[in-house]
């Protein structure tokens, strides 16, 4: 049996992101190198394995676990009760840009079509792969709404599209993917990730920015206007609203309230 294929074919079928399937197999594959035989895999070749990692970052330690238990438990069909806790991760809030920073850099980007992708990124919430990957059927210009076809987690979910992109978007409506490459496919992740790169240094951006700061953005100032935490976990496509609530600790309103001590006028 060769374990490496069926660990692949298991994560085809079950729809796995290639996301997930890049950052699972690398760890799958080491292991493998070192105990080839999955009929004398142990618990102890595992925990020795996982070892190695101890000083390595909470949440490489919970990719190797998770990697390790899917090829145990989905593929081979062995138990993998190994007692383990999954590493605590350090919380640090979202970098996230205010709205002047975003107009910007937005503003410093002078393609039309680059320039449309960021304001989109930002004005609907949409992951980078989820704004390459939209098509002109994903649209609905007439409500301002668009859906994302199989995103996070293989769910559909509906998202807003600002009518101050309305007449831009009808310009591409006649292509394959909204936002075609080069190749004659759509732009690739890394294209927009330079993007913003040259944005940022066109504006003089000091903060660290990547695409999903812009994602960070939307949701943070969505709330500081006052909208509701259930409503903006359902733009975002969050599963749990605890993934949803970290926003309310970056939104600036959280900070800016009042301290009822202040009203004592204490003498």
């Amino acid at each position: 049996m060769d374990v490496l294929e069926a660990c692949k074919e298991e994560m085809q079928f079950r729809r796995l992101s290639s996301k997930t399937r890049d950052t699972y197999l690398p760890f799958i594959r080491h292991f493998l190198e070192k105990h080839p035989d999955p009929k004398r895999i142990s618990k102890k070749d595992i925990r020795l394995f996982l070892e190695k990692y101890k000083y390595s970052p909470g949440n490489t330690i919970n990719v190797v676990h998770a990697a390790l238990r899917f090829m145990m438990v989905e593929v081979l069909h062995k138990n993998m009760r190994l007692g383990l806790r999954y590493a605590k991760r350090p919380r640090r809030l979202p970098t996230c840009l205010t709205k002047e920073e975003v107009k910007k850099i937005i503003e410093s980007i002078k393609n039309p079509k680059q320039r449309l992708i960021i304001s989109l990124m930002y004005g609907a919430g949409l992951r980078v792969s989820e704004v390459v990957n939209l098509k002109p059927d994903d649209l609905d210009l007439d409500n301002f709404i668009g859906y994302v076809r199989s995103g996070k987690g293989n769910k559909d979910r509906l998202f807003i599209i600002p009518k101050a992109l309305i007449e831009e978007l009808k310009t591409y409506l006649s292509n394959k993917y909204l936002f075609m490459g080069n190749k004659g496919t759509h732009y690739s992740i890394r294209s927009v990730q330079e993007i913003i790169k040259k944005a940022c240094k066109n504006s003089g951006m000091a903060k660290n920015v990547h695409p999903h700061t812009f994602r960070h953005s939307f949701a943070t100032h969505l709330i500081e206007e006052g909208n509701s935490i259930v409503v903006v976990q359902a733009l975002l496509g969050h599963i749990s609203i605890d993934t949803t609530m970290v926003y309310l600790h970056s939104a600036k309103s959280t900070i800016n309230v009042k301290s009822p001590l202040d009203d004592l006028s204490l003498s």
